[in-house]
């Protein structure tokens, strides 16, 4: 999966694309939709004696988006960024920029088959 829940992500549609990164909350519906800190509000109405909102009222709360509608931010380059895997020499898997080759984090952990042999 190329986006994981507390990446920094850059929206590319919407109301809220461009501007600053991100945090990705929670990834749902199978790796194809992202739930994004501060975008796709909606208002929920709610009746009085909720759990949550014993007054009743709207609460306001981020929806899903697609996931292609959003990419993942390099601190090294300073923007969104197609996103590569590799195998490091020690067999785990990791996530890099595919504009600077910047890591962007391991994936999974080291596994003897994909180690390099000496």
């Amino acid at each position: 999966m190329k986006i994981k829940r507390g990446d920094m992500v850059q929206v590319l549609v919407g109301d809220d694309a461009g501007g600053a990164p991100r945090k990705v909350l929670s990834v749902v519906a199978g790796g194809l939709k992202v739930v994004v800190e501060g975008v796709n509000r909606v208002f929920k109405h709610v009746r009085r004696g909720h759990p949550k909102s014993p007054q009743g009222g709207r609460l306001s709360r981020e929806m899903p988006i697609d996931i292609s509608n959003v990419l993942l931010y390099c601190n090294a380059c300073g923007r969104g960024v197609r996103v590569g895997f590799k195998y490091k020499p020690d067999g785990s898997k990791s996530r890099h920029c595919k504009k600077c080759q910047a890591d962007l984090g391991t994936v999974s952990p080291p596994r003897a088959r994909y180690a390099a042999r000496s």
